[in-house]
């Protein structure tokens, strides 16, 4: 009889779990109930890697130690003017409450959600940003901000820079996205007017066009034939959240479900 009540209640767990999603607030606490769903709670998980964890931390600074290094170490004949590249979002700026809040709604990323977090310019810098980007200031190497926030986010985005006191946050080095998400063409404007020492990421399209719009094959054969080039040229920073390798993964716009099925269609186990 036990063993009979404790599989019903079981079975009936089971069931409530899979019930429509929904976003819900306790009437005695104002902590949401989660969205069963592999993706979304997956993106919680990862945005409470990066908010909380010493190891995340501990990245940031490695990847900004080994910039430094590399700054340091440059040599270059060049007559032009030095300056890094850098992408602003979870290489500069933190991101992880627009994707916890996202979570809690039971949603992924819109625009629209997107351009009300940005409008509010409340991201911190991530550990060790500000300290190395002033220090690169110091050295006379000015910084560009090569991002694809949208020209309507410019404002708020030098107010968010600002804030922390970053260098050259101004108009004239902030490079908002164009007519493409390519940053290639960006890129070789300040290239062709700069000494650029090195390039700074999270995704592997802020450094080069041959991620752009590529397989998740094609990525990893790229990412082979650049290995040499990872800490020394270019510096990426951890981004577990989110990338071109979902795009390249899904292939297209995917509902939560059939993602959460890819997932565990391609995802190794034993």
């Amino acid at each position: 009889m036990m063993k009979y009540l404790l599989t019903m209640a079981i079975l009936f767990l089971m069931a409530c779990s899979n019930t429509k999603n929904t976003t819900t607030v306790s009437t005695n606490t104002a902590v949401p109930t989660l969205p069963v769903n592999v993706t979304l709670n997956g993106k919680l998980y990862t945005a409470m890697f990066q908010q909380r964890s010493a190891e995340y931390r501990a990245l940031c600074f490695q990847g900004y130690n080994i910039a430094r290094m590399q700054i340091d170490a440059y040599s270059s004949s060049s007559e032009k003017p030095k300056a890094i590249i850098t992408d602003i979002d979870e290489t500069i700026l933190d991101n992880s409450p627009y994707a916890v809040k996202q979570a809690y709604n039971g949603i992924e990323y819109t625009l629209d959600t997107w351009y009300k977090w940005t409008e509010k310019s409340a991201a911190d810098t991530m550990p060790g940003a500000a300290s190395f980007l002033k220090y690169v200031a110091s050295k006379g190497i000015q910084v560009f901000y090569v991002t694809n926030r949208m020209d309507k986010e410019r404002e708020a985005t030098l107010v968010n820079l600002r804030k922390y006191d970053l260098p050259n946050a101004d108009p004239i080095h902030l490079y908002t996205r164009t007519d493409t998400s390519s940053k290639e063409a960006r890129r070789l404007q300040i290239m062709d007017r700069y000494d650029v020492v090195l390039l700074m990421g999270d995704n592997l399209a802020d450094f080069s066009n041959m991620f752009d719009k590529k397989t998740e094959k094609q990525r990893s054969d790229n990412s082979n034939m650049l290995a040499a080039e990872f800490g020394k040229k270019f510096i990426v920073f951890p981004n577990a959240n989110y990338g071109d390798w979902e795009s390249a993964l899904f292939k297209s716009n995917k509902t939560q479900a059939q993602k959460d099925s890819v997932l565990k269609a391609v995802l190794k186990s034993y």
